[in-house]
């Protein structure tokens, strides 16, 4: 069962799945993912996921004028597939939510549920996520409301197919096994996430609901890892008999133009570093339904699916993409960075990363053979990028690098200001002429360590 988005809602009771749950949530006069925007350097963010990770392109267009009318026009999509919208103040997030309810976007009360962001397309997935996240919604939804759920509570609905969700990390996971079989695994990925039980759908709401129970009753600084495995065992009898069932590997990489196994078009498109401007988008989106395109279904990886590009026309809108500033090829080397606002769009970062992304691009390109992740931080928070990776810190007096960790963590090696562009050129050239035959940047890294690193840097 495929999601329709919200294009017209019936206040007085509509009949099917996200239409009913829509109106429900307008009742309450309130979009939820409002209430707590966070303060940042450039002003006032808000995190939103709209129901099933749809959006019609009108939709998406209203939400990118809307950014620009009481935000700084700075769109973001995460690494988990969410929308951010940026540079909001405290007067101005109302009108941001009016604007998104006057639009007929629905956004879930409670914590996202990333779910395959084509669900109910891709006829490879074994169960449509979209129909599971309705169960989970409707059946669980005072417990999903509960205050004492963790705000940063994570769910993934993995329905299988080309485009699944193996490498998020969730607190619960529900994973289809088969058109009617669900398993429901805690704290970790497609591959480490404990199983606790499998079964039919109703099953598997069953189980999510045991789990919600126990974090509700820990209270909201709890995630899954905090559960007593006694306790589970307690809850989940059948815990010790279940072995991890590793989901299936990702099929298709997200930018691209790609033909489903039923021969339908989508084209996977990335901003840059994952941030766009309003206007872009705008021109972007008004391209794309010159074109036929109707939907759009965020994704994790830090872009979105285009769906009902007309098959000739599709080539166009993937050429033009780039003038746009948004990745619509396979392969390119920019996905393989993580970059905040940066300065001159929030106020704690102390350089502007976007600019020394695309200089490091031109002149390392030996870092981006997939195997690591560039992590370019404007400051110790790290807000672009919460796991491991070779990071760049900025600080009052240049950059801390980071050989594997967070933007907070200790620097390995500490870089004035104006020799940045020097030290990313000799970390380049010393793995390239460290790195053994079929050795990867990242291995080459590991093996040089951060005394090996430094003596490249240090080198005249």
């Amino acid at each position: 069962m495929g999601i329709e988005t919200a294009k017209a809602i019936d206040r007085k009771g509509a009949t099917d799945g996200y239409d009913r749950m829509a109106a429900k949530m307008r009742a309450r006069g309130a979009c939820p993912a409002l209430a707590a925007p966070m303060a940042t350097g450039d002003g006032l963010l808000v995190r939103l996921r709209p129901a099933g990770g749809a959006l019609t392109l009108p939709q998406f267009g209203a939400l990118a004028r809307t950014a620009a009318a009481h935000g700084n026009g700075i769109l973001e999509i995460t690494a988990r597939g969410n929308l951010q919208i940026r540079g909001l103040r405290a007067e101005t997030v109302g009108r941001l939510a009016a604007d998104i309810d006057a639009a007929g976007i629905t956004v879930p009360d409670g914590p996202a549920i990333e779910i395959s962001p084509l669900h109910g397309l891709d006829p490879e997935e074994l169960s449509d996520p979209a129909a599971m996240e309705l169960s989970l919604r409707s059946t669980l939804q005072d417990l999903l409301a509960s205050p004492q759920l963790a705000p940063k509570l994570s769910i993934v609905a993995d329905g299988g197919g080309a485009f699944g969700l193996s490498a998020l990390t969730a607190d619960i996971r529900l994973v289809a096994q088969s058109q009617a079989t669900w398993l429901v695994a805690l704290n970790g990925d497609g591959a480490t996430a404990t199983p606790v039980a499998i079964g039919p759908a109703e099953v598997a709401v069953s189980a999510v609901g045991e789990v919600l129970s126990l974090l509700a009753m820990l209270g909201p600084g709890s995630r899954a890892r905090d559960i007593d495995p006694a306790l589970l065992r307690a809850r989940f009898p059948a815990l010790s008999e279940l072995r991890s069932i590793p989901s299936g590997a990702r099929k298709i990489p997200l930018a691209g133009l790609r033909r489903l196994a039923d021969g339908k078009t989508v084209l996977g498109v990335r901003p840059e570093f994952g941030q766009m401007r309003a206007a872009d988008l705008i021109a972007l989106l008004d391209l794309a339904m010159a074109h036929g395109a109707a939907e759009i279904r965020l994704a994790p990886g830090r872009g979105f699916f285009l769906l009902g590009l007309a098959a000739d026309a599709a080539p166009a809108v993937q050429a033009a993409a780039a003038q746009y500033g948004f990745n619509a090829q396979s392969g390119e080397k920019a996905e393989h960075i993580a970059a905040c606002a940066g300065a001159g769009a929030c106020g704690s970062a102390f350089y502007e990363t976007r600019g020394l992304a695309r200089r490091i691009l031109a002149a390392a390109p030996a870092l981006f053979d997939g195997s690591l992740t560039l992590h370019l931080s404007g400051c110790a928070k790290g807000c672009a990028h919460a796991r491991p990776a070779l990071t760049l810190t900025g600080t009052a007096e240049g950059y801390d690098l980071i050989l594997n960790g967070r933007a907070a963590d200790r620097p390995d090696e500490r870089i004035a200001g104006g020799r940045i562009d020097f030290a990313i050129e000799r970390l380049a050239r010393s793995i390239e002429d460290n790195r053994g035959a079929g050795e990867s940047a990242a291995a080459c890294l590991t093996r040089l360590g951060a005394i090996g690193v430094s003596k490249a840097l240090r080198q005249e």
